[in-house]
């Protein structure tokens, strides 16, 4: 019986050490996203900000609604990166990732920072202010 019984905890013991040692690390570091957007009659405006980021390039989606967009690929810089959205000319032509003026629907926008293997790394979503 006592051959039996270890026999068992020793079985148990190498399984849950075999599902331990295979599930994801948590990083005390991981990456964190901000997200604010701001909606006017005549305007959709987003900000998609990363940090304790890992160095690489990412792309940048939000989501709105039915309405989606991904920006075009960025470099980290230190362990920051940045993406602006935008309906404004003026802020496309400064490098913002052109949206409509009525993309940002329900007052909500998802923001996910996406890295070059396409996992999402740092996903939220945030409650827009409207002027």
């Amino acid at each position: 019986m006592k051959s039996t019984i270890l026999k068992t905890s020793t079985a148990l013991s190498a399984v849950m050490a075999v599902f331990l040692t295979s599930l994801p690390a948590t990083d005390a570091n991981a990456a964190n996203i901000r997200v604010k957007c701001e909606k006017r009659a005549d305007r959709s405006k987003v900000s998609v900000d990363g940090n304790n980021m890992v160095s690489g390039n990412y792309i940048a989606k939000i989501v709105s609604g039915d309405n989606v967009k991904e920006s075009e690929a960025k470099a980290t810089v230190g362990d920051e990166i940045e993406f602006d959205f935008d309906s404004s000319t003026k802020d496309v032509t400064t490098g913002a990732t052109r949206i409509s003026r009525s993309f940002i629907q329900g007052g909500r926008v998802t923001g996910q920072l996406i890295n070059e293997q396409g996992f999402t790394v740092a996903q939220t979503t945030s409650t827009c202010s409207v002027k």
